[in-house]
This record gives C-alpha cells, structure tokens and sequence, in this order.
C-alpha cells in the first residue's frame, strides 16, 4: 500500500495541529512497509508516546510504547485494528495530544480517510474518529470489512446514484446503517449540461450546490443527531465527497486553504481499482454501465486525474465561489438548503472539534 506521509509532507498539509497552547503540534502519522507506524512531531522537548484504541482514550488506559523521545520521531509495530490512535504527552507542560493515520489501510479500499486534525474553529481542531470520507466500498477484503465495522459508525451516507449503487453495491452492507438519496445519473448529468456525459472540472462543480442539495441535507441531519461516527463517499471519493467535505469543514471553521488541500489528496489517495467491478462492455445496457466500463477500458483512467481545470484553479473552488456568490457564505448556504441554524452550527462544532 502507497504510504500517505511523503505525500502529505510534500503538499505540506498538516494532518494534526495541537490545541492553541500545547507545545507538541504538527503531528503526522503514517503506515509504513511491514506494518509498522511512523510518528513525526514538532516539541521542544522530550514527549512520551502512548498507543490507544480510542481518540479520547485517557493515558492510563493506554500503553506506552516509547517514553521521553526527543527529536520528534518514533517508529513501531502497530496493528491496523483495532485501529490505533496515538496520544503524544509533552513532557513540559503535559499537554497530551491526540493523533492517527489519516489514510485507513485498506488491502482494497480506496480514498478512506478520516477528517481529524484539522484546525477548526477557536483554535480548536476537528476531533479523531468521528468524520470519515471515502470512495466506493464493493470490494473491500475481509479484513477490511471487519477494520470498518471497529470504527463503530453509526451511519454510512451513500452520495452515489441509484446506477452505481446497482454496479457496485457496497461490501457493508447489512454492516453498518446505510442512507441514500434516491436518483438517476442520468438525470443529475440532465440537469447539468443538457443530458451529455459530462467532462469532469470547475464547470461541473458549479452546479453541485443545486444538484446535491437533497444529499446535502441527509448528512447534515445525520451529523445534527449527534449519534457517533459516521461516513459518507460516492464511487471516486473525490467529487461529490470533496464537495461535501469542504461544506463539513466550513461548518466546523476549517480555513478554505486547508479544505482545497485535504481534497488534492483524493489525487494520491484514490485506488481506482477498488472502485468498482469490472464491468464486461459487451454486456453493459444502461449508459452509466457503458460509462464506467469506458473509464475501465482507457489505461489513463487507472491513474487518479489532478482536479483542477487547465489554468490550475481547483475544481472545488468553483462550486465554493458559486456558493459563495448566491448566497453570501457557507454558513447561509445550510441554512437555506439544509436547515442548519446558527445554533447547529454551535453544536456541531461542540461535538465534532476540541
């Protein structure tokens, strides 16, 4: 499995900022060859590392796995699940910090990973375990079906339409609670551009503020509940799980630039062939199948596309600025289509940051 670590260091996104007045900050965790984890972290002084198998799990019922290291670094053998979560105490003040993998090490998944870590409102950050987003789920191993199920999620939205849903039905089902809009591909792409099978890019995006309204508010009621965990994905992870990704961390106080870098990940995260089942051209009726089936004869679409249009600009920034432009902010935006009062607001950042 591709390592996320170079890749987020290289877009230099912070995958885990600390409370505004702890001293160890910037943590990054990945997985490396072997299974080994990889923590790399910014402190002054010594910190202890402590493995636990719940992000708010208190110290004493955690296990020290390396005490008083200095230099920032720290490498250990560390199951996939239960799925670890690192709890980093700064010998200096005891500030204790909470961090894992951003990427789920999925044989054959693709694209899931979880939202914590990032800078929220307050100087808050949003907490661990809690917001998942991932790409389609048919294919998963065993051993990622049951890695899933260990995160304990109270809901799985699927953005998809009623089409890919058919095609690729995903691998949890009877799982985990599954909760879907209704459509057509067809009709998506009809009110879009006029019927045509679209080209992906900014032009696109625009429309998604519209199009996906229904989805909108689904997991805006899912994530008002308060129930727990919960995911939601499409079939790449990248378009409309982007979309509604950036309105999650908008809502919790995510700045934008954090938000548009967290979606060029999808680029180096997405694993296509996990997607969906191979689809025999010959046998495919309906146009969505043909579809898919062309992405899966064409060698360039085996290799996850940058999302932005020819002059650089993120396709996510467009659908951003529509929503910007109609309706004055994010926020206003909710509270039009999905009914999410400034007091919602406040509670989601309650639930979802710390």
């Amino acid at each position: 499995m591709r390592s996320p670590r170079f890749l987020a260091l290289g877009l230099g996104l912070v995958l885990a900022a600390s409370p505004a007045l702890a001293r160890v900050h910037d943590a990054i965790v990945s997985r490396v060859d072997g299974g080994a984890l990889v923590v790399d972290w910014q402190a002054k002084g010594p910190v202890d590392v402590y493995l636990a198998t719940r992000p708010d799990a208190p110290l004493k019922a955690a296990r020290l796995v390396r005490a008083g290291v200095r230099g920032g670094h720290a490498r250990f053998m560390a199951p996939a699940s239960p799925r670890p979560y690192l709890r980093l105490r700064d010998r200096a003040d005891g500030t204790v910090m909470t961090v894992a993998e951003r990427l789920l090490p999925l044989a054959q998944g693709s694209n899931f990973r979880d939202l914590g870590g990032y800078p929220a409102a307050d100087g808050k950050t949003v907490r661990w375990g809690l917001l998942y987003r991932s790409g389609a789920t048919p294919l998963l191993s065993d051993r990622d079906v049951a890695l899933v199920r260990g995160l304990g999620l109270t809901s799985m939205v699927d953005l998809r339409s009623d089409e890919e849903r058919r095609l690729a039905p995903t691998r949890l089902a009877g799982q985990v609670h599954q909760d879907a809009v209704a459509y057509s591909m067809m009709a998506l792409f009809a009110g879009a551009q006029g019927g045509k099978m679209p080209s992906n890019g900014g032009a696109l995006y625009r429309n998604f503020p519209t199009l996906l309204a229904p989805q909108v508010k689904l997991v805006f009621d899912r994530l008002k509940a308060h129930a727990g965990p919960i995911e939601y994905n499409c079939s790449a992870g990248q378009d409309r799980t982007g979309f509604m990704t950036a309105l999650i961390l908008s809502a919790l106080g995510t700045p934008r630039d954090v938000i548009l870098r967290d979606y060029d990940l999808s680029t180096a995260l997405r694993r296509p062939e996990w997607e969906m089942p191979k689809i025999d051209a010959a046998k495919a009726t309906d146009p969505v199948a043909k579809m898919f089936a062309g992405y899966q004869a064409n060698p360039a679409m085996a290799r996850p596309q940058p999302l932005h249009d020819p002059d650089g600009r993120p396709f996510l920034a467009s659908a951003l600025d529509e929503i910007d432009s109609r309706y004055g902010s994010v926020e206003a935006y909710l509270a039009q289509v999905a009914g999410v009062s400034p007091a919602d607001i406040a509670a989601l950042r309650r639930t979802y940051t710390e």
